[in-house]
């Protein structure tokens, strides 16, 4: 039985995806759309930040005694309640005209994950689960299907998907992703919160990349986990914790941190 202040939580993440689809898709392929980089030396767009100070601005008025924590704004409110929002996952592809960005919104109850919503207009997709409610996707919460996991057991049967290949070799990690690569039946770059999204669904098997931050991650968690599957760091450790995420069917995990065989990093890959 899901507690009817999450079933009013996600309600109200609804309304938020709602005002966030209206602002994204308006600024979509702008041709007056500002980008800038970021002291990260990441891309942020007019987008990103309008769209994360209307959410914070409908936080304020609906929950005023909850924090909040987005990727473009500093810390605000605290407490045990706490929003997590990512105004745009995926603002490269939001700059190049590629529909596969999306709006992440979750609530932390201390460490856990209690609400999580995706919403990619552009691809006509949302997807979202409370904890004990079960994971949906649809376009409201009254025209929906219930997600489930594959049952793949064998990582030879298994589609991955990731989102580049860079970030493994980076960290010294290369030779191990490229052994998984190799390993599994199929493998894509859906890339982004879509990867996680076509775990859920039972379209992919295993998602995975090595450095993410909690507004990228948090959203996507109970959608996974309601939908029967496993969320961990590429290390093993349950939540949105890191160093990155390691997301399966929950049949493929161990199989898979296995193969992955994180100890010590090793000398990166030359790519040329």
């Amino acid at each position: 039985m899901v507690e009817q202040s999450l079933v009013d939580d996600l309600r109200l993440a609804h309304v938020l995806a709602d005002n966030a689809d209206s602002l994204t898709m308006a600024r979509f392929k702008a041709l007056d759309l500002a980008v800038s980089m970021k002291p990260d030396l990441t891309e942020v767009t007019d987008a990103d930040v309008a769209v994360e100070e209307l959410l914070r601005g409908n936080l304020a008025r609906a929950r005023p005694r909850d924090a909040v924590h987005g990727e473009e704004g500093a810390d605000t409110g605290w407490g045990p309640r706490r929003w997590v929002i990512d105004p745009i996952d995926g603002t490269r592809n939001f700059v190049r005209g590629v529909p596969v960005w999306a709006t992440l919104i979750a609530l932390m109850e201390g460490p856990e994950v209690v609400v999580g919503l995706v919403s990619a207009p552009a691809l006509g997709r949302r997807w979202w689960a409370s904890l004990g409610g079960g994971a949906y996707t649809g376009k409201s919460l009254a025209s929906a299907s219930r997600l489930a996991v594959s049952g793949v057991r064998a990582v030879t049967d298994a589609s991955l998907s990731y989102s580049s290949l860079h970030g493994w070799v980076d960290g010294g990690r290369g030779q191990q992703f490229v052994d998984l690569l190799r390993a599994c039946w199929r493998t894509r770059a859906y890339g982004d919160f879509w990867s996680y999204m076509l775990v859920a669904e039972g379209a992919v098997d295993i998602a995975c990349e090595p450095d993410l931050a909690l507004h990228d991650m948090a959203a996507l968690v109970p959608i996974v986990t309601e939908a029967g599957g496993t969320f961990t760091s590429v290390e093993g450790r349950p939540g949105p914790v890191g160093p990155g995420a390691l997301v399966t069917n929950g049949l493929l995990h161990a199989r898979v941190l296995d193969l992955l065989d994180l100890g010590e990093p090793t000398q990166p890959l030359d790519l040329g």
